[in-house]
């Protein structure tokens, strides 16, 4: 990652604070044992015709993607475990209003970039479950029709 001072990381968890998510998703991947991987994700909003913070904030960390939607908005994405974790591990002090969701996404980054999912015991697995819907229903609004009990049935926790 780039070098950061003090002030831009609190700039950056600031930005995250007001227009940003953190997503802990589980995705279908027929190519796995248990049929699913989870990914991470670092996501920053801003209207394209102010999309300039964001390039700062991607030139500051030196990792991520910009991408441009087709509604005029603009996204700054970070994925991968290490990445996520490493990032809110230096942004965590000086975040306000999503401290509960950075903590979550923080301990579950821990726990999938120690072991493969096929290597997870069920105990594991279960507090990876609630780590993600930790995340998810702190977020403002979720789009995901998942249940937790969809979830579980995916991963093979449920009797």
């Amino acid at each position: 990652m780039g070098s950061r001072s003090d002030t831009d990381s609190a700039y950056i968890a600031g930005f995250l604070d007001g227009d940003g998510s953190l997503m802990l998703q589980v995705k279908s991947r027929a190519d796995t044992k248990r049929g699913v991987r989870f990914m991470a994700t670092i996501c920053l909003y801003q209207d394209t015709r102010h999309e300039k913070p964001l390039l700062w904030i991607q030139k500051r960390l030196g990792i991520g993607y910009i991408s441009r939607r087709n509604d005029g908005m603009t996204e700054f994405r970070v994925n991968g475990f290490e990445q996520v974790r490493d990032i809110l591990t230096t942004l965590k002090p000086f975040i306000r209003f999503k401290a509960k969701q950075t903590q979550a996404m923080i301990d579950a980054c821990a726990l999938l970039s120690q072991k493969f999912i096929r290597d997870m015991s069920k105990k594991e697995l279960r507090k990876l479950v609630t780590l993600m819907f930790i995340i998810r229903t702190e977020n403002y609004k979720s789009r995901s029709t998942l249940t937790k009990e969809d979830v579980n049935r995916v991963l093979g926790l449920t009797p």
